[in-house]
């Protein structure tokens, strides 16, 4: 089976890289050349352009920053669409609108074009480790003939529902991680202004029905005010901003994703948009906070 992979960011490199030793002949595409190369001297192919790399691979998946991306390398000028032979499976790991993942779904079936939304949780560790969770959305016959390409890359795989229904999972997933952070950096807060040292705090939740992903990572990157990125504050804006967009779109209120979606683009506003989300933990101790 032939992979090729557009994205080759944080998450995108060592996606490509697991692929690889899984054996799957793999051909890229991305805007920067440079990106590839050292992907092109682990055994990639690099193609010159996104028509040529369609017309050329079973499966396509894509891993860029946002639904106009995605739409654009599927479905615009000089796309996927334009060359890719009918049977194609594309694979979108990115996080996008699920209102979006559902016309692009619809707008590839009508060029016999199978289309998954695949959003992933875990970040660069997860890509690196080839342990993300994926969140699937779309055709059940689709996903059973790509599973082996994704099993390459992520431990859990979930098939959610029909197309969109990754993308709503991804939101959900973004609210929960947010919202979390927010709560251990309130435990945080709070044992600080008791003059308790919030490491043994944290350690005793972890034991305990508190215990979390979010506790564990989060809460020790701010015992050691240590935000390099695991997730770029600045793309977790842009999620929220799905979730909120999506919610508005539904007449819905997300009280407590609100309030996280303001924190991040208050980071994001202060310059620190390249720091870990988790950073909103300086906010929410300031005195004003």
């Amino acid at each position: 089976m032939k992979v090729g992979y557009i994205g080759l960011g944080i998450m995108g490199r060592p996606c490509v890289s697991n692929l690889l030793r899984a054996g799957f002949e793999v051909t890229v595409w991305a805007r920067r050349p440079e990106s590839a190369a050292s992907l092109i001297d682990a055994g990639a192919h690099w193609a010159a352009s996104v028509a040529e790399l369609a017309a050329s691979v079973d499966v396509l998946i894509t891993n860029v920053s946002d639904t106009a991306d995605v739409a654009a390398l599927l479905l615009g000028d000089d796309s996927v669409a334009s060359t890719a032979r009918p049977g194609l499976v594309c694979i979108d790991m990115s996080t996008i609108s699920p209102i979006g993942a559902r016309d692009i779904a619809a707008n590839l079936a009508a060029r016999g074009i199978s289309f998954l939304d695949c959003p992933v949780s875990g970040g660069e560790v997860g890509a690196i480790n080839g342990t993300l969770t994926i969140m699937v959305g779309g055709d059940a016959a689709a996903l059973d003939k790509v599973h082996p390409v994704l099993a390459a890359m992520g431990k859990t795989i979930t098939h959610i529902g029909a197309s969109g229904a990754g993308q709503v999972a991804k939101a959900c997933n973004q609210i929960a991680v947010g919202v979390g952070i927010a709560a251990v950096a309130e435990v945080m807060k709070l044992a600080q202004a008791c003059g308790v040292d919030p490491a043994p705090v944290r350690q005793a939740l972890l034991g305990g029905f508190a215990g979390s992903k979010v506790l564990d990572v989060h809460g020790q990157r701010m015992i050691d005010d240590n935000y390099a990125p695991g997730f770029k504050a600045r793309l977790h804006q842009k999620d929220m901003g799905i979730v909120l967009d999506t919610a508005r779109e539904l007449g819905i209120r997300l009280p407590e994703a609100e309030r996280v979606a303001g924190l991040i683009s208050q980071l994001v506003a202060s310059g620190e948009g390249e720091l870990d989300s988790s950073a909103i933990a300086r906010l929410i101790w300031a005195d004003n906070a």
